[in-house]
């Protein structure tokens, strides 16, 4: 069973060798790591339409710097970060029901040697601006639609 407490005991844990982890071992854990998901009631090539625009990821993401290595169309897109962060991130759209489902995942890390203060405020603050993103994104895309109703049919 893994220590409860600070990332220090859970280092000494790994390197002397916990339960299932050979001697010397120490599984890094990332100091942002976000997963998000909000529904949004439009096709997934609407929402997919709004990350294509590298444009919009200056907007979204004004501190990181995104270079693509999977661009998945309809599904979404998967990025490498640097600037203020480095690590990766994604926008996975998954088609349900009469729309989408938009899954965000980051996992990155401040450079340098952040405390784990410092990444503990990073992460909150990231998390609270993939669920702004996510939100104004639902309220201007779903513009005009009356709750329980099906969106309009778009192009």
């Amino acid at each position: 069973m893994l220590p409860v407490g600070n990332l220090a005991r859970v280092r000494r844990w790994h390197q002397t060798g916990g339960p299932g982890v050979p001697h010397g071992i120490l599984h890094r854990v990332t100091g942002v790591d976000i997963v998000d998901e909000t529904f949004v009631v439009v096709p997934p090539k609407i929402v997919a339409s709004v990350f294509a625009d590298p444009v919009s990821w200056r907007r979204y993401w004004p501190d990181l710097v995104l270079s693509v290595y999977a661009d998945r169309g309809d599904e979404g897109l998967r990025w490498t970060v640097r600037g203020a962060l480095v690590g990766t991130m994604e926008v996975w759209l998954e088609p349900v029901l009469d729309g989408t489902i938009l899954h965000y995942f980051l996992r990155a890390d401040l450079p340098g040697t952040p405390t784990q203060r410092e990444s503990d405020k990073e992460r909150r603050r990231r998390q609270l601006a993939s669920k702004r993103i996510a939100l104004e994104l639902k309220a201007v895309l779903e513009e005009g639609r009356a709750p329980g109703c099906a969106p309009e049919q778009h192009a």
